[in-house]
């Protein structure tokens, strides 16, 4: 796979993403994605965590090492991360009813995301929240937890910037598929339970963290010897 044909791919598939609306309040179980690299290897740690709102306790976790088979190329970051996600899916024995996803949606050049991607595959409402901004502006989010300004590019409205915590920096909340930009941000507001991240993507931050500094103390072995779920 090349950046030309991971961009011929994306304009493909991103004529599968659907925009509407979802019930937020009547989720109970939220998936959080997110990937940690690995400091002296080219190796990457998926993990997948599955989040009880009503308690925000962890009912499943999973965790997959593989090596890195793309580069890293802005805007194409689903090629790095995505087939590792998709693994770490399979082994959940619970199954989410969302996915937040630790990276870009619709705010994307392209508007299709890493939120977009695994959601398009996995046919699930799905969310991206990031740290950083890729594309657009917003006006300026006033400083009390659950502000927002929508977030801006070429014209159309992609997301929102939105503070989860007072006083933290907001965080970029954009859909992936099967919500739009009002579900998205009531759905990270909901998961949010005193951290600047909603809770199952902090919580699959933590986990695959974890995991990769396990694998640089030599606990988990080699690749194949890494893959690893819980729950």
């Amino acid at each position: 796979m090349t950046p030309a044909g991971a961009r011929t791919i994306q304009e493909r598939l991103r004529r599968s993403v659907r925009l509407e609306p979802l019930d937020a309040e009547a989720v109970k179980l939220v998936a959080g994605a997110d990937v940690s690299y690995g400091r002296h290897d080219a190796r990457l740690h998926a993990a997948v965590v599955v989040v009880r709102l009503a308690d925000m306790a962890v009912l499943d976790r999973s965790v997959v090492a593989s090596r890195v088979r793309f580069p890293y190329v802005p805007g194409l970051l689903s090629f790095r991360e995505a087939p590792a996600l998709l693994e770490a899916w399979k082994e959940l024995s619970a199954r989410p009813e969302a996915l937040i996803a630790d990276g870009q949606g619709l705010a994307h050049p392209r508007r299709f995301g890493l939120a977009c991607h695994l959601g398009v595959l996995l046919d699930l409402p799905t969310v991206g929240c990031a740290k950083s901004l890729l594309v657009g502006e917003h006006a300026p989010v006033t400083p009390a937890a659950g502000a927002f300004s929508p977030l801006v590019h070429q014209g159309e409205v992609v997301g929102a910037a939105v503070r989860t915590r007072a006083g933290a920096a907001p965080v970029y909340v954009s859909p992936g598929h099967r919500v739009d930009v009002d579900s998205a941000v009531r759905l990270v507001l909901r998961c949010c339970a005193g951290f600047r991240m909603p809770e199952p993507a902090r919580r699959a931050h933590l986990v695959a963290s974890e995991a990769r500094r396990r694998a640089e103390a030599g606990l988990l072995g080699t690749e194949d010897r890494g893959r690893t779920a819980s729950g």
